[in-house]
């Protein structure tokens, strides 16, 4: 740990001295000299190649214009530290690796690569840190053991935790390290989740019981509608958003130069078993104060920000601030490329101003679910008045440009961060970038329509393909062309003409291969972790094809218990396919004794609906099962067939309803195709194991 951390200081001292003197690190390295277009030793992937001249200049050009200079990251990061975590791997209960730092040592094994941004070099050794810090007397935490921090503060009869990772196993592994070093042997007294995110509430049955929360031994607070929005947000879409994820988290890229370098919030997400264990207080004012084991507290409910449903924190006579993940090291996602719902920056905004007025004018250290402190109030105010212009300015000018005709297809070559903002660390776009962002404000407030007519009805991609490369002379002249433009460094055009292409000829493979060496350069271009991987899965994919075997299933058994029975009825509705319900018709009661639940089912004009609250007077068949039975039902392990054997449920019309009903419904395949020709090539031994199992849907 010692020695990461001085080699993370003198990186910054040659970082520094680079901006200085503008000496190019990465001159004379055999990468620098090789030709790009040739297969590159070492890369994880046999096709792979190494920095083309022009990627080499966009990276040397960051790295002498940023500011390298400013070092008080490195100083805030490391301030507080008390013991290292001793296994750089965490073992899963299934046996399997559910959290793996040993991956990113690479990252201080030299002082330079020449496929990594700069910025995102620096913010993944920051990220680096993996141990227990002290905040101030009283707030600990340990970072580093997964994508979020775990945070303990001091009640009076134990411990308040403040988020509990993604998994179990890697929240045992820092509740027995801070017991180590400063737990004191109290037990835990409370858990805050601090909103609707996996990567806050998921590790909590690696801390403490149900027994004990349903005792109220142990308090579960969170803020008002956290159930709700916790279970809908990533359920709907679920399986296109795990998807897109092997893109955004890049789950399929071994952690290598070439590859995974981070995720920017921290460096992975952890593969070990999710839980949820439901909150027993909610907040449900927009500021409300009580004690948690005899710690005041000021809760600000900020919706509709960082998450559906969050909340901000205030520990006044600590003067210690927690800002959840309304303010990181970072701009956030206003629009995910995984998929969610459009964030609102203004909405957010506000609410940093207001914590900004609230609590920000005498707080003394803030602290949050990602990354690391800030201490002394000038500096809490300095970056609480940044972050909150960053999400106004991107609103705002965003949609400044947009009223004078700037459109969905132009705005992230027009907007820029203002350069004031750029040259503060923690305004970078390490999670959101200013890219995908400000497409999102256009999306949020307009839609995707550009205006005009010609893209209002657009064919599909692989429809309108064939022409294109028609009219540009066949598959020979495009890549014939293409290869010139990636030559000349022109990705992005080259890009345009040879993604027809492959549209057009999924099983060209030439085609493929030199879309995916463009992705490649594109992504080693990229700053924002998310773009980076996207690119590098897209080239991954494209020459690989979608590798087989498991992946991971991101609705545990906490999180199926913890769907309404509406939200599970709803989901049935988006997993029937519609051209196999044609013709058929019915009318279902639903009954849940056991909590009081009655539904009206209905199927007709190949749509599935229910109401709650009600019943039909001359139903088809009526369904009553206790909602604890259908739970077994929803998660699988039970069919409804052998529910009705059991007399678990019972039956009253005609039950042949069931069997039509469960012959619409669709099995979703959690790796389709994204683009064309990949899909499927058979397993790939490349693939890390960890990545492989680690694909659970963070919301971030």
């Amino acid at each position: 740990m010692t020695t990461r951390r001085h080699f993370l200081g003198s990186v910054s001292a040659a970082s520094a001295a680079f901006a200085v003197t503008g000496k190019h690190l990465l001159e004379g390295s055999p990468a620098f000299a090789q030709d790009a277009a040739a297969p590159l030793a070492g890369h994880f992937h046999p096709k792979g190649k190494a920095p083309s001249k022009f990627t080499l200049d966009i990276l040397q050009k960051a790295k002498a214009t940023l500011p390298f200079g400013d070092t008080r990251d490195l100083d805030e990061q490391k301030k507080g530290f008390i013991a290292e975590m001793p296994d750089l791997q965490i073992k899963a209960d299934a046996g399997h690796i559910a959290w793996d730092m040993k991956r990113f040592q690479f990252l201080d094994e030299q002082e330079d690569f020449d496929s990594i941004h700069p910025s995102l070099l620096r913010q993944s050794r920051l990220n680096n840190n993996y141990g227990l810090y002290e905040v101030m007397p009283g707030i600990y935490q340990v970072r580093g053991a997964d994508l979020s921090d775990i945070t303990f503060v001091r009640g009076k009869t134990g411990w308040i935790v403040f988020d509990t990772l993604v998994s179990a196993e890697p929240v045992r592994a820092a509740w027995k390290l801070f017991q180590e070093h400063r737990g004191e042997g109290l037990p835990v007294t409370a858990v805050i989740y601090s909103h609707t995110h996996a990567d806050h509430w998921g590790g909590i049955r690696g801390l403490v019981s149900e027994e004990d929360v349903r005792s109220g031994k142990v308090q579960v607070i969170a803020p008002i509608d956290f159930m709700s929005f916790t279970i809908s947000e990533n359920v709907y879409a679920g399986n296109a958003m795990n998807r897109r994820l092997f893109f955004q988290y890049g789950l399929l890229l071994p952690a290598s130069p070439h590859g995974y370098v981070g995720q920017g919030l921290g460096q992975a997400v952890s593969a070990g078993s999710v839980g949820l264990i439901a909150p027993t207080r909610y907040v449900s004012q927009p500021i409300e104060e009580f004690e948690v084991d005899g710690v005041r507290m000021i809760f600000q409910n900020t919706p509709n920000t960082e998450a559906p449903r969050e909340m901000n924190t205030y520990i006044p006579d600590m003067k210690a601030l927690w800002m959840a993940e309304n303010v990181i090291a970072s701009l956030h996602n206003i629009y995910t490329l995984r998929g969610a719902p459009v964030r609102d920056p203004l909405n957010w905004s506000k609410y940093i101003g207001e914590a900004l007025f609230r609590f920000g004018l005498e707080a003394e250290v803030m602290f949050a679910s990602h990354h690391w402190p800030r201490w002394g109030n000038a500096r809490i105010q300095e970056v609480l008045r940044a972050q909150r212009d960053l999400y106004a300015n991107m609103n705002n000018q965003v949609l400044h440009y947009a009223n004078q005709g700037v459109t969905i297809n132009e705005i992230h070559n027009v907007y820029e961060v203002p350069k004031s903002l750029q040259e503060m660390w923690f305004c970078r776009g390490y999670h959101g970038s200013p890219q995908h962002n400000s497409r999102g404000v256009i999306q949020r407030y307009l839609g995707f329509w550009d205006c005009n007519p010609a893209t209002l009805i657009p064919l599909s991609p692989g429809d309108s393909a064939p022409l294109y490369v028609e009219m540009m002379g066949g598959s020979d002249r495009i890549l014939a062309r293409g290869q010139e433009l990636h030559n000349e460094g022109k990705y992005f055009l080259a890009q345009e003409i040879v993604n027809k292409l492959v549209q057009a000829e999924p099983a060209n493979q030439p085609a493929r291969d030199l879309l995916a060496d463009i992705f490649e350069q594109i992504g080693y271009q990229q700053e924002n972790p998310g773009l980076r991987n996207s690119f590098l899965a897209g080239a991954y994919e494209l020459r690989t094809g979608i590798p087989e075997g498991e992946t991971a299933n991101s609705s545990s058994p906490d999180v199926i218990r913890a769907m309404s029975t509406e939200l599970f009825l709803n989901f049935l509705a988006i997993r029937m396919d519609s051209r196999k319900a044609e013709g058929l018709r019915f009318t279902m009661n639903l009954i849940t004794p056991d909590n009081g639940e009655k539904f009206v089912v209905e199927l007709q004009n190949a749509t599935l609906t229910n109401i709650q609250g009600f019943l039909a007077d001359k139903p088809d068949l009526t369904l009553t099962i206790n909602r604890s039975d259908l739970e077994q039902t929803m998660m699988g392990a039970k069919t409804l067939e052998d529910q009705i054997k059991d007399g678990a449920a019972k039956v009253d019309g005609d039950v042949s309803i069931l069997a039509k009903l469960a012959a619409t419904m669709v099995d979703f395949d959690p790796r389709f195709e994204v683009l064309p020709g990949t899909k499927q090539v058979g397993p790939v031994a490349a693939v890390d194991p960890y990545e492989a199992v680690a694909g659970a849907a963070i919301a971030e």
